[in-house]
């Protein structure tokens, strides 16, 4: 699996995707917006039990309470945690469908150095042209697509993609800006 200019290659397919606002880099660090360049490893799968089947027999059930600690000063940074937890956190199951399927990567995790960066997932987007904090997100069906083929251990190569790291996935033109707290 390689994202390239023009989209993920994997299984001799090419699916547009969407990458963080803060473009690609080599100096990922928590809330910059960046998606981290490198060769990661998919390593987890969770999916939503109440929206579709699994899609893989290794696919783990998003639960009620499952969310996901970003706080880079707590022992439990870059880890599944339970409600209640008062540090920061992203839920993982959200109102919207964004991690109906969420494809955890190796970035940081599971043994995380402070302050490098958490939750680099491959999620749904929300839609073309919108960019995510840090993560890879795609159309539903083709997430869905992959998520079926994939296998636990999976490399994904993200290279620096252009001289000026200009990338704008999918959906062309200028994404607009996230909200704060706006993780996904």
């Amino acid at each position: 699996m390689r994202l390239t200019p023009t989209g993920l290659l994997f299984r001799g397919r090419r699916f547009p995707v969407e990458i963080g606002r803060g473009g690609i880099t080599c100096d990922k660090r928590e809330g910059d917006g960046a998606t981290p360049a490198g060769r990661l490893h998919i390593l987890r799968m969770f999916y939503r039990p109440d929206r579709l089947p699994p899609p893989q027999p290794w696919a783990e059930p998003i639960g009620p309470r499952d969310l996901w600690c970003d706080a880079s000063d707590h022992p439990a940074y870059n880890q599944r945690v339970q409600a209640p937890f008062a540090a920061s956190h992203e839920q993982m199951r959200r109102s919207d469908p964004l991690y109906d399927i969420v494809l955890i990567t190796d970035w940081n995790y599971p043994a995380a150095t402070p302050g490098r960066g958490s939750a680099i997932f491959l999620h749904q987007r929300r839609r073309a042209g919108y960019p995510t904090a840090g993560c890879l997100a795609f159309r539903r069906d083709h997430l869905i697509w992959i998520a079926q083929r994939i296998i636990p251990g999976e490399a994904l190569e993200i290279p620096l993609l252009l001289e000026k790291n200009i990338f704008r996935g999918s959906g062309g033109g200028k994404p607009p800006a996230l909200t704060t707290g706006d993780k996904a």
